[in-house]
């Protein structure tokens, strides 16, 4: 699947309606980038929505259970579905992200598992003209998601 498509996915609808689409997939570009034992910067991934599965079973990990800060790696590592040319992604990978791309990841999880999109509304100070931004990053736009 390329980068930032998304995932069509029938319901149920009552006469006369069609079906739904539901986007399971969001494109995202790190601020930093993640730097593998080579020494090469990976920015570009996809984060899918998360299942109340990927919520439940990091609570019986026993790093959770230690220091539960740790549920937010696991949690990551879960939903994070490509980044660069890493595979597999793990805990691993996430816990060598710099900070600033792991603050990013946790706002992205939050905001398309909590809204359901990467966009948020703004208004231009000028003019006060109302729009919507990507907050996923360039790839996105680049691909033409709006």
């Amino acid at each position: 699947m390329p980068i930032g498509a998304a995932t069509a996915v029938g319901t149920a609808g009552s006469a006369g309606q069609g079906s739904a689409t539901v986007r399971t997939q969001f494109a995202f570009t790190l601020p930093v980038g993640y730097v593998d034992s080579d020494g090469t910067a990976h920015r570009q991934g996809t984060m899918r929505l998360a299942t109340a599965r990927d919520e439940i079973l990091p609570l019986r990990d026993p790093r959770v259970r230690e220091n539960e800060a740790y549920l937010t790696v696991i949690l990551l590592s879960r939903v994070i579905t490509s980044l660069g040319e890493v595979s597999p992604i793990n805990p691993g990978v996430v816990e060598n992200m710099f900070a600033a791309d792991l603050a990013f990841l946790q706002d992205l999880y939050r905001r398309i598992n909590a809204e359901g999109h990467t966009r948020i509304a703004v208004a231009c100070p000028s003019c006060e003209h109302e729009f919507a931004v990507d907050t996923s990053g360039p790839a996105a736009s680049r691909l033409g998601e709006s």
